[in-house]
């Protein structure tokens, strides 16, 4: 995912899921700018969903999760990585 050129897709509703968790739009799309590890992919409501892990340019930790909407990348939400999520991605870089 690490292509400059992503385009988001922003509405209140995803917003909201993110302020929950204390996680900003910017630091959402970092995490998919940057490396990040695929966990798992479900279909939800006949819609793909992704579950990644990654770093925010500050080095933060990330849980996030994602869909292609209309050819633009649309945030579920995010939370701060858990210990399972973290290991996993760390395990990756070694």
């Amino acid at each position: 995912m690490a292509s400059l050129d992503v385009e988001f897709d922003w509405d209140d509703e995803n917003r909201k899921h993110l302020v929950a968790h204390k996680v900003t739009r910017g630091e959402f799309e970092q995490v998919l700018r940057n490396e990040l590890l695929d966990l798992n992919c479900e279909i939800v409501d006949r819609e793909e969903r992704y579950r990644s892990v990654g770093l925010t340019d500050a080095g933060r930790p990330l849980s996030v999760a994602w869909t292609i909407r209309n050819g633009k990348v649309r945030a579920v939400t995010a939370f701060p990585a858990t210990v399972s999520d973290r290991k996993a991605f760390l395990e990756r870089l070694k």
